[in-house]
């Protein structure tokens, strides 16, 4: 039954997905990814939380594979990172392809730290 809940949880993160990349990119006219940028930093956030909560007891293995496998899974999307990542630099914009490469693992690993941190806050 986990591969259920995994389906569900990828069910509400591809359109979040989706939809928090057209939010960002309608306001931002950069030629910087900054829709999958903003949901991979999301989608590690989320998991650093219910990585913490999980550790604490707080979050049961089901809702680990809900939230954690489905949804964040799904939110995510460094696959798309990487295509982007390789279409700046072969546009000519090898600047920015490195930026977006450190920025956004740099970015990751920090949301992901903040969210362990944060569910420590509330659970140790």
């Amino acid at each position: 039954m986990s591969w259920l809940l995994v389906v569900a949880g990828g069910m509400a993160g591809a359109p979040l997905r989706y939809l928090a990349d057209r939010a960002v990119r309608a306001r931002n006219g950069s030629a910087f990814p900054w829709g999958t940028f903003a949901a991979n930093v999301l989608g590690c956030l989320v998991l650093g939380v219910l990585t913490g909560a999980v550790v604490h007891g707080a979050a049961s293995h089901p809702v680990q594979m809900l939230a954690g496998t489905g949804l964040c899974g799904a939110l995510s999307t460094y696959s798309t990172f990487s295509f982007e990542t390789v279409r700046l630099a072969e546009s000519g914009a090898r600047l920015l392809a490195a930026a977006n490469v450190v920025v956004s693992v740099v970015a990751g690993l920090a949301a992901v730290v903040a969210g362990i941190a944060a569910a420590e806050a509330v659970w140790a």
